[in-house]
């Protein structure tokens, strides 16, 4: 799928990321220009962006001067955006399909995990049912994009919890009862309440992960990704609006906003008593949430942990800890 323009894109990252001559020839060594692939089977193992190892240097560029951790760089920023595609691409391919990606997109460094919970959704509305396999589709090709251009650093796709992790984002929500079980997959409303989980939170994340990307082409890709998940996020809004759904949705957005700390970032379909289909600030821009933020919505924990929620036992990768917003 991406053979085409593997090489192209290697040479635009180059020109455009490495800043003196030096720089160049030790991109194109770690690239590797024979290989396969978006950057090349070595151009960015020698980040170590797996669990367990140290970065070493960063073959796309460390991330920008706000960041003192050495061990964050390009590639960690991917990998950890790999492990949200990992996540929607489970829950969007089950829910259309009943299988979740293949063996061939679910191996690299760490723990390759399983996925629990997951079936298809019986859909009555063919419009929902069309959008839901588009977005199952984009989300399937994040991951192998992501994969292609990570190359031998990507991580594993690590354990995942369709199943009680719900239960318990709907129980904080307010949505159903301590005794009562949430399936994300019983009917097309359950279903959309489970995306609006995701949605949001994916774009503030690729929003807030921009300014860690040094590289320009690789910056553009994420840009690229974040403008296809924010128009799923205002389709899974926009749908819950007119299904009548807003003080569901709203509740959800209130069990976000409990868990990633003391600010009243999120919002949900109503704001000053108004619909409010796109989230921004007072200059229609979209809000940032950090990955330790990010982590504390999905692993549903307000405290600095590095599992729990929908990855049960954490994300893969050197960036794997929520904030403490206890």
């Amino acid at each position: 799928m991406f053979e085409g323009f593997s090489k192209a894109f290697v040479r635009e990252a180059i020109n455009r990321s490495a800043e003196n001559a030096v720089d160049r020839r030790r991109f194109l060594r770690a690239a590797g220009l024979t290989t396969a692939g978006i950057v090349g089977a070595g151009a960015l193992t020698a980040c170590g962006a797996g669990p367990g190892g140290p970065a070493g240097t960063a073959a796309v560029g460390r991330v920008s001067e706000e960041v003192d951790d050495p061990a964050v760089n390009d590639a960690t920023v991917l990998n950890f955006a790999l492990n949200l595609e990992y996540l929607e691409a489970e829950f969007y391919l089950r829910a259309v399909t009943g299988e979740g990606l293949k063996d061939d997109q679910i191996d690299g460094v760490g723990t390759l995990g399983h996925v629990m919970g997951g079936r298809k959704v019986m859909f009555h509305d063919k419009t929902l049912k069309a959008n839901a396999e588009e977005i199952a589709s984009d989300e399937r090709a994040h991951v192998d994009f992501l994969r292609t251009a990570l190359g031998d650093s990507k991580v594993a796709r690590p354990t995942i919890d369709l199943d009680e992790a719900f239960t318990a984002a709907a129980k904080a929500a307010g949505l159903i009862k301590d005794h009562e079980k949430f399936d994300a997959f019983a009917n097309e409303d359950n279903f959309l309440l489970a995306a609006f989980v995701f949605e949001d939170v994916g774009v503030t994340a690729y929003k807030g992960a921009a300014p860690l990307i040094e590289n320009k082409t690789f910056l553009e890709a994420a840009a690229g990704i974040l403008a296809v998940e924010a128009y799923h996020a205002g389709l899974i809004r926009a749908t819950l609006q007119a299904r009548g759904a807003v003080d569901l949705a709203d509740k959800i957005s209130d069990a976000r906003d409990s868990l990633d700390g003391d600010d009243d970032l999120d919002q949900g379909l109503t704001f000053e008593d108004e619909p409010n289909i796109v989230p921004t600030d007072e200059n229609a821009i979209a809000f940032s949430r950090s990955t330790g933020q990010v982590l504390n919505i999905v692993y549903l924990n307000p405290d600095s942990v590095t599992e729990g929620g929908f990855f049960p036992d954490g994300v893969n990768g050197d960036i794997n800890a929520s904030d403490d917003n206890a």
